[in-house]
């Protein structure tokens, strides 16, 4: 009895604990972020509503938008008699090796500063940091004029290799690096590791927090990015997506149904991807708040 009246004693003093630490304005913050969400997922659903409509579809009434009839012609049209597929290919090719050429390059730029004993570390350091200040339009002009040099406009290598150079995966890398432990890095090469070695073995084992926010970064920035492929693309077999769609919805400045769909299909894998990696989204994008 004694027992239990102690459990009980202890179970009120933890919920009157628990009820004295929860926040009087919860359901003031809740209400919030559901109307905030709301906000956000709102126009998704309402492409996706004006992608199944027939085409030329028009209405004055709101509400009409998300009722009947419906039909899935338009992606079947727009996939097979457009170039929005080869447009998605590109986007996908040239974002995934960008994003592996990225990860292998800058991981390797990080350790070889952070780990390895060369002249001159510190100022290339510098010069990687001094790379941030620098916004990506003020070098358009040299790039263009060195990728028609090397004759790389209008090819898939052109719209690759600008966007493996990152200065900041290489900073947060290094950082990354930096936290290491010396004894675990001594001990391996005293017991014969090569540098590539520990690199492949210990170090990036370590530091997939890091990798895998650089390589969101980097899949998102290449899959958006419109400047470069403007400039250096002429063919409309080589867009991608960010510059073929606004191509595509100039000739449907009347109507909703068609750039709505082209704008679905362009928008369903990321929607996708994101409800795949969720949770490697928002480690990534924490940890790289905080590093940085």
């Amino acid at each position: 009895m004694d027992k239990r009246n102690l459990d009980s004693k202890n179970n009120k003093k933890k919920s009157i604990a628990l009820q004295r630490n929860r926040d009087p304005k919860i359901g003031i913050k809740i209400m919030i972020g559901v109307i905030v969400a709301i906000l956000f997922v709102f126009p998704i659903i309402w492409m996706l509503f004006v992608s199944i409509k027939p085409d030329g579809f028009m209405t004055t009434d709101p509400l009409n938008w998300f009722l009947p009839p419906y039909t899935f012609t338009n992606y079947i049209d727009l996939l097979f008699d457009s170039l929005i597929l080869r447009w998605l290919l590109n986007s996908l090719m040239v974002a995934v090796i960008s994003t592996v050429l990225t990860l292998i390059f800058t991981s390797l730029a990080a350790y070889a500063i952070s780990q390895m004993k060369f002249h001159f570390k510190h100022f290339i350091f510098i010069f990687f940091l001094l790379g941030l200040m620098i916004p990506g339009e003020a070098t358009i002009i040299p790039l263009y004029e060195v990728a028609k040099s090397l004759n790389l406009l209008d090819s898939y290598t052109g719209l690759i290799l600008p966007m493996i150079a990152s200065p900041l995966g290489i900073i947060i890398l290094k950082s990354f690096f930096d936290g290491v432990p010396k004894e675990v890095i001594e001990s391996a090469i005293i017991d014969g590791c090569s540098h590539l070695k520990i690199y492949y073995k210990i170090v990036l084992p370590l530091s997939k927090p890091a990798l895998a926010a650089i390589g969101i970064f980097t899949f998102i920035g290449s899959w958006n990015n419109f400047l470069w492929p403007f400039i250096s693309i002429l063919s409309e077999n080589l867009y991608t997506l960010p510059v073929g769609l606004p191509v595509f919805n100039a000739a449907y400045t009347q109507t909703y149904v068609l750039p709505m769909t082209a704008n679905a299909i362009a928008s369903i894998p990321l929607l996708i991807a994101f409800l795949l990696f969720e949770k490697q989204i928002v480690k990534g994008i924490s940890f790289s708040g905080i590093k940085g």
